[in-house]
């Protein structure tokens, strides 16, 4: 037994951790038996940390009762992913002025892009994720262009499992998406369109960081503006250059690890 838990093999913090991840679902709150379920914890062990976690401000109560993250972990999370995201926030806000789309950042976490910082656009494009949100890297023109210019293994590694689908035409097949990883890193660029949500297609180029990749920026629109988008790869590179200048004298390692905010 660890940390004095009667469940063998689990600590009081990784209890907590568990309660506190059941909010990455992306839903604003949840009851206590809805938490004990994702966290799985009885609901008594439930009930008692979550009493502790309101008290110290990292959850809170909604009017209803339920338990939604609390205002400390939000500004916790305001602290972290400062190197990369406020050297870059100038230069993204330059591709916003100079494109008028919605454009982003995101960084490879695991299986997943991390969107360390994005600015919306006033069009009406369906927005798949958000600043802190994580979503496939092949559905995504981010992920595929950091996935395009990672080392073979890691490749390798992201071919060997299932993967997701979110809609019909999200390229799935490994050997299909190695041939357009292929030709990605040939022309220096990836995109989508309606891969990871109806309505909208992407656009994205390398942000590279000592010779390595570090992340990808892009701009996503509406699909039936996707076949003009290509005009804004110029711009997209020379943002590109811009961040990788300003980061240069930040270790890779660094970064990716500042990176990692809270949803």
């Amino acid at each position: 037994m660890a940390g004095g838990s009667s469940e063998p093999g689990r600590t009081v913090t990784s209890k907590a951790l568990a309660i506190l991840f059941a909010f990455e679902s992306g839903r604003r709150s949840l009851s206590l038996s809805e938490l004990a379920e994702a966290a799985h914890l009885p609901l008594s062990t439930t009930h008692r940390l979550v009493g502790e976690l309101v008290d110290s401000g990292a959850l809170a109560r909604d009017p209803q009762g339920r338990i939604q993250l609390g205002i400390r972990l939000w500004e916790l999370g305001q602290n972290a992913g400062r190197a990369l995201r406020d050297t870059a926030r100038p230069y993204l806000q330059d591709l916003f002025s100079l494109t008028g789309e919605t454009s982003h950042l995101a960084i490879r976490e695991g299986y997943e892009v991390l969107y360390i910082d994005r600015i919306y656009g006033t069009k009406r494009v369906p927005r798949a994720s958000r600043v802190g949100g994580r979503l496939p890297m092949h559905a995504t023109a981010v992920g595929k262009v950091i996935l395009a210019f990672e080392e073979d293994w890691v490749r390798d590694a992201y071919f060997n499992r299932q993967l997701e689908q979110p809609t019909a035409f999200t390229h799935v097949n490994p050997a299909r998406l190695a041939e357009e990883l292929a030709q990605i890193r040939e022309q220096g660029y990836a995109t989508t369109a309606e891969e990871v949500r109806l309505g909208s297609a992407s656009l994205a180029v390398p942000v590279f960081h000592s010779g390595r990749i570090g992340a990808g920026l892009g701009i996503v629109v509406l699909s039936s503006q996707a076949p003009g988008m290509l005009r804004h790869l110029p711009t997209l590179r020379g943002i590109a250059a811009q961040i990788e200048r300003a980061t240069a004298h930040i270790p890779l390692e660094t970064l990716r690890a500042s990176a990692k905010i809270e949803r």
